[in-house]
């Protein structure tokens, strides 16, 4: 299965880092697994919450309004979460990986291509079961800011995909 757009369908956002000669080959977000902690934790908190609001704890009106106001605010930490999530992407390009990350600080982290010494993707049990991975990459002794990426969806066709603009056929 290849993963080529046949055009350049980039984002806006992720289109502006793109250098003029480069050409956007695929261009994902990481999988949805990477909010399983920000779910597991708002459900967590909405239960804590109707639980403590049902003891003697809460009896006054004060104490629960401090409780549902912080749940409220684990509510707006989790749609935060979301937020940067829908915004944050990985690219494969012809010239290199990128990884653009950030809601309001936006970091962009690269590798080129041609510094990819070494390359492997990592699958846990929880990451086959829902269909992700991990991108491990290394470049010739050197410590870069592009050497792991979590949450890697369709990790497979992804590693054959970069392995293929890496060591392009020769035929």
């Amino acid at each position: 299965m290849k993963l080529v757009a046949p055009t350049n369908r980039a984002p806006a956002s992720v289109n502006r880092y793109l250098l003029p000669h480069e050409q956007d080959v695929v261009t994902i977000r990481r999988h949805p697994a990477v909010l399983m902690t920000p779910v597991a934790t708002v459900l967590g908190a909405l239960i804590f919450a109707g639980i403590v609001s049902n003891t003697a704890i809460a009896s006054s009106s004060a104490a629960l309004a401090v409780i549902w106001w912080l749940w409220l605010l684990v509510l707006v930490w989790f749609v935060w979460r979301v937020a940067e999530w829908s915004v944050d992407y990985f690219v494969i390009t012809s010239a290199r990986l990128l990884l653009t990350t950030g809601l309001i600080t936006r970091q962009v982290n690269m590798m080129p291509l041609g510094k990819v010494t070494d390359m492997r993707f990592e699958r846990s049990i929880i990451g086959r079961f829902l269909g992700y991975g991990t991108f491990v990459m290394e470049s010739a002794g050197q410590d870069q800011a592009l050497s792991r990426i979590n949450f890697v969806p369709y990790p497979e066709q992804l590693y054959l995909e970069v392995v293929g603009l890496i060591f392009p056929d020769k035929g």
